[in-house]
């Protein structure tokens, strides 16, 4: 069997590859990246499986999570898949199920209230509104561009990613909202958040953004970042309806398994399940 050497061409068309099959930027992004990661790795040596299992090995000795390390190896795997290099694939790493958020990654509904009310008091309106939308309606912060002016008008604001078409409900409240802040920015159609420069926001515009609250705002940086508002959306949603195929449906997901990862309690909430089951004298 020939050498199987990795090469830029290689991963240039794997991330073509990704494109085409509408993977999200930032998916491709980091494919693309944790690809070079392991490219450099390499050095230039022939690739095969028991190379793989030492980068494996590697990473677990650097002192990265193992959900982190699956995530690479995701990355790498479905290189290999694409080239026809199935002999390279390594299984992930088994993980015993998370029962419970850690404390410092969950941002409460109270932390939350504080991030939109020190925007507020800053007179930043569209940071503002942006939290509101995004934690109201559980969307991810890749699709904060269909909110528009005519999902506005309408209510509703449908999505197209990852192949899929899926329609998200927007509240008679943050309509109402949307509008008034889309007249006073003179918007008039097309996508409500947007740069002075007529620009969609990026990502890491509103990434910024956000933990630039968390000092006024008395919040930890590691609860503040987009995704984190859609896990509250989620979490207060489940509070109400007590429904996960409804919520797996709202936020997209293709399987109810994705959105029990959503749904995991603090340690905190985890630890007065334990105090009653007064097991201890």
């Amino acid at each position: 069997m020939r050498a199987r050497r990795l090469t830029a061409r290689d991963i240039t068309a794997y991330t073509n590859h990704l494109r085409m099959e509408e993977r999200a930027a930032a998916t491709v992004e980091k494919y693309r990246r944790d690809i070079g990661a392991f490219a450099a790795w390499l050095e230039g040596r022939p690739v095969d499986r028991e190379l793989v299992v030492q980068w494996r090995s590697c990473l677990l000795a650097e002192g990265r999570a193992p959900a982190t390390v699956n995530a690479k190896l995701s990355a790498v795997n479905g290189l290999f898949c694409f080239l026809g290099w199935d002999e390279c694939r390594v299984k992930f790493l088994r993980i015993q199920r998370q029962m419970f958020r850690e404390k410092t990654r969950e941002l409460t509904r109270r932390e939350y209230e504080r991030l939109v009310e020190t925007a507020r008091a800053q007179g930043r309106d569209r940071l503002e509104l942006l939290m509101e939308t995004i934690c109201s309606t559980g969307i991810r912060v890749s699709e904060v561009r269909h909110i528009t002016v005519e999902a506005a008008q309408t209510g509703q604001a449908v999505v197209h990613l990852k192949g899929k078409i899926r329609t998200i409900l927007l509240s008679r409240k943050l309509c109402v909202k949307l509008l008034k802040y889309a007249k006073k920015v003179k918007t008039i159609s097309g996508e409500i958040f947007r740069t002075k420069s007529g620009k969609g926001l990026s990502r890491k515009q509103i990434w910024q953004e956000m933990k630039s609250l968390c000092t006024q705002a008395g919040v930890e940086p590691s609860k503040v970042f987009p995704h984190n508002l859609r896990h509250l959306f989620a979490t207060v949603f489940y509070q109400v309806s007590r429904d996960l195929v409804r919520l797996a449906d709202t936020l997209g997901h293709s399987s109810v398994e994705t959105t029990r990862i959503y749904l995991l309690t603090s340690v905190s909430e985890h630890m007065k399940y334990m105090e009653r089951l007064r097991l201890v004298s």
